[in-house]
């Protein structure tokens, strides 16, 4: 028999599954007074729908041996759009949806088995807003989420920032089999790649330009119309920003804006943002997210104005963070009394008291075995970190 969890697989121990859950119920609290309801999606999905239409490799999924093509959920955008599209599709939009849950990663190396990583999350999912609301109460909300946590100034939170629709403005002047390498080297920041792409000395130089460009949201606009031209994007970019400059400005959190950013997986067609905080050895991402309205139509082929955004805090990254920098409060306290009996014919009247405590709002437990005298029984209580003993001698 196997002493040892799977690849990638790990134990939670009672003060991680705590936290854990102090971190969770912390967030949800918050999503709440937004106006958020919660939902659970099935840990099993369909691969098509796991997929989210090609936004997934197939390969990030851990399939399931059945008769029909399952996997365990990589994400927790795609299903939550499919509930949406279809059993929650008579709700009003906006529809406003928070959950927290595991996900399932499979991470495949060249010659070995998939590892397996199960993460928790955390997170909202709102559906049916226009682009510029919709975007704005997201980033709101994951301020004000980042805000109730115990976050510390030397963490250097950090909230990046950008849009899918900044690389195609960049890149709509290359020819349209030159679009796609170049996008992928300037996400990767691949500068020798870049220089191996068929480019004139005047493409590759305004191309390594927005590769050297993150920073200071206005300044970065700024240079990118200086690169491209004026366009209603930068405009928009810019609003969106002053709406949340001074909360983020008053949390600690600094904003910066990263034409050639991108996330993990390619659900999202708009917004795409990740919350970075320094971490004991190297960046930490505790949340990530973005407006995925294609997605969304994919599930709603009916519906044009079909849209969706939203975000997702990695809890056990959040959790580690937290205990590097003392900012989780302490693990929740141990009984407060121990029940202890002499003989084996008490073991049912010990049981009666233990519930008389249960009753009183007391955490009790039970000593099983009948102890010799209650000198024994005190040092069992000690040893066990339990202050109150109830002996029945």
């Amino acid at each position: 028999m196997a002493l040892q969890p799977a690849s990638g697989a790990r134990d939670l121990l009672p003060q991680d599954v705590g936290a854990n859950r102090w971190i969770c119920d912390r967030l949800a609290e918050v999503y709440r007074r937004w106006g958020y309801d919660e939902v659970m999606p099935p840990s099993i999905e369909r691969l098509d729908t796991l997929e989210a239409g090609g936004a997934i490799d197939p390969s990030n999924v851990l399939q399931v041996v059945a008769d029909e093509a399952l996997g365990l959920r990589p994400e927790m955008t795609a299903s939550i759009a499919r509930a949406a599209c279809t059993r929650l599709s008579a709700l009003q939009r906006p529809l406003r949806l928070h959950y927290s849950g595991s996900i399932f990663l499979a991470e495949r190396r060249e010659g070995e088995n998939p590892r397996v990583s199960e993460q928790l999350q955390s997170g909202v999912e709102l559906m049916g807003a226009s682009a510029s609301a919709g975007d704005a109460e997201l980033l709101r909300l994951l301020l004000d989420a980042a805000g109730h946590l115990p976050l510390s100034p030397g963490q250097q939170p950090t909230l990046l920032i950008g849009h899918q629709g900044l690389l195609a403005l960049v890149l709509e002047d290359l020819p349209a089999e030159l679009q796609r390498p170049c996008r992928q080297a300037l996400c990767n920041l691949d500068r020798l790649g870049l220089r191996e792409l068929p480019l004139s000395p005047g493409q590759l130089q305004r191309l390594e330009a927005v590769l050297n460009l993150r920073g200071e949201p206005a300044s970065v606009l700024q240079q990118l119309e200086g690169l491209v031209g004026p366009s209603e994007l930068f405009d928009s970019l810019q609003g969106l920003v002053a709406s949340v400059a001074e909360q983020a400005r008053s949390q600690g959190i600094r904003l910066q804006l990263d034409p050639s950013f991108q996330p993990q997986f390619a659900l999202y067609d708009g917004l795409v943002l990740k919350l970075v905080c320094k971490g004991e050895f190297a960046p930490v991402a505790i949340a990530s997210g973005g407006r995925y309205d294609r997605l969304v139509q994919r599930f709603s082929p009916n519906d044009a104005s079909a849209s969706g955004v939203g975000f997702g805090f990695a809890v056990e990254e959040v959790r580690q963070l937290l205990e590097a920098s003392a900012g989780l409060p302490p693990a929740g306290a141990g009984s407060e009394r121990l029940v202890a009996f002499a003989r084996a014919e008490q073991l049912n009247g010990a049981l009666d008291r233990l519930q008389q405590h249960h009753r009183q709002g007391l955490r009790a437990e039970l000593w099983p075995d009948p102890c010799a005298h209650r000198a024994e029984a005190e040092q069992i209580a000690q040893r066990r970190g339990i202050a109150d003993l109830d002996w029945l001698g």
